[in-house]
Order: C-alpha cells, then sequence, then structure tokens
C-alpha cells in the first residue's frame, strides 16, 4: 500500500475516522496528566518561581505552531506538485488549529515575559518572528475565505505556504542567528548544560506529546469535514447545472 492511496477522499475518511475517537482520548489523557503532574507536582525553580511552569503550556504550544506550519507546507507542496486535493485540504485544516497554538504561545510568552524581563513585550528577534508567523496565519485563513474557486484558492495559499515558511524557520532558530536577543536558549536540547532539569522534562514530555495528538485529532477531523463540504459543494453545483 502506497501513501498516495490516502489521497483518494474516501480512503483518507475511512481510514482516519475510527481513528480520531482514540487520538482524541490519547490527548486528552496526555494533556491531563502533563498539566496535573507539571502545575501541581514540580517545585518552584530557585530563580523563576512559580512562573517557570508556563513552560508545560507555552513550549508545546509554541513548538506546535510552527510544526504546524511545516505541516502544511509539506501538504502544500504536495497539491501543487501532485494536485492531490485531500493535501490541500488538510493544509487548510490544520491552518485555524496552528494559529490557536500560535496565540496559546504568544499569550504563556507574555505572562511570563512581564515578570521576568518586566514587559509584556521586547521586539526581541524570536517573538517578532514569532508575530510574523501569526500573521502569515491570518493572511492563508483570510485568503481561502477570499478566493471563491478552491483550486485557486489552494494555489495562492500553498505559494503563502512557502514564503511564510521562512518566518516558522527564524521564529525556531532566532536564538541561535542573534545572540543578543531577550528570550532564553531551547527548553529542551541535546547539549545536557542548556536542557532543563528532569524533574521539568519529563513531564513536559507528556505535555507536548498531548498537544501533537490533539493537533493530529483536530487535522483528522477538520480534513473530513472540508472533504465533505467539498463534496456538498460539487453536488450542489452539478444540481444547478441540470436545472438550468
Amino acid at each position: 500500500m502506497s501513501v498516495w492511496d490516502y489521497a483518494n477522499p474516501k480512503k483518507f475518511i475511512d481510514t482516519t475516522t475510527p481513528l480520531i475517537p482514540w487520538v482524541s482520548g490519547l490527548a486528552l489523557l496526555c494533556l491531563a496528566v502533563g498539566l496535573a503532574w507539571g502545575f501541581f507536582l514540580t517545585p518552584d525553580d530557585f530563580r523563576q518561581g512559580s512562573t517557570v511552569k508556563i513552560i508545560f503550556l507555552h513550549v508545546p504550544a509554541a513548538m506546535m505552531a510552527i510544526n504546524a506550519w511545516i505541516m502544511m507546507l509539506v501538504a502544500s507542496l504536495v497539491w501543487l506538485i501532485r494536485r492531490h486535493h485531500v493535501s490541500a485540504l488538510a493544509a487548510k485544516a490544520a491552518a485555524p488549529v496552528g494559529i490557536t497554538f500560535t496565540l496559546i504561545a504568544l499569550a504563556t510568552g507574555a505572562l511570563w515575559g512581564q515578570p521576568m524581563w518586566g514587559t509584556w513585550w521586547a521586539w526581541d528577534p524570536r517573538l517578532t518572528s514569532f508575530l510574523i508567523l501569526f500573521l502569515f496565519y491570518l493572511g492563508y485563513i483570510a485568503l481561502w475565505e477570499a478566493v471563491p474557486d478552491p483550486d485557486t484558492a489552494a494555489d495562492l495559499t500553498g505559494m503563502l505556504c512557502l514564503v511564510g515558511s521562512v518566518f516558522a524557520l527564524l521564529s525556531r532558530y532566532a536564538v541561535n542567528f542573534w545572540n543578543q536577543g531577550l528570550h532564553q536558549g531551547a527548553t529542551l536540547s541535546l547539549d545536557r548544560q542548556e536542557n532543563i532539569h528532569d524533574v521539568f522534562w519529563i513531564p513536559l514530555l507528556v505535555c507536548i506529546a498531548g498537544f501533537v495528538l490533539l493537533f493530529v485529532a483536530l487535522v483528522f477531523m477538520r480534513t473530513g469535514t472540508e472533504i465533505r463540504l467539498r463534496r456538498m459543494r460539487a453536488l450542489e453545483a452539478r444540481a444547478r447545472r441540470l436545472e438550468a
């Protein structure tokens, strides 16, 4: 069986629909365990106090905001190259989920930044590139709504996704590019000196797993909905032609 078999809308729906309850359940379990563990069972940091616990929301949300855009990029490239409608609809379905994660990351980052930096916002390279990524999400969603022809909308949003990927990568690696930024280094790192302590690391991994599974479940559900809406519009257009 080839991965391209799932470009068939019926095959995609038949495969993903039974998985949604299981993936959703695992997501809720991981989020419940990870957030409860992180917020109530981990100690305060000796420098940041209880503020450090924002990482259990902020880090997974920020990671998924970036990775959601990368998923949209891959799906858009498949559409632009192979013209598979499911990939274009999957990219469209992922955008509202990605922008929600971006908003969570920006909000929790501000909550963390105010006591740590003394300000809710700073034009730090990583924060600025992340804000621009949020604006690209807005533009992507708006472009889908503004263009009536779905194939043309998929083409235009695919090109926009290519451009926005620059800022997705910048928001991920800005700390490495510009050392003068206020934003701290990577929370999860192969460098033992930079990586957070195990007492925070393990529940954080559980939270990240929850966010990943939640993203997958939501994209499966929204993609199935988009496929059904496309079928309905096609049937309505056919009915109007027959009436004419």
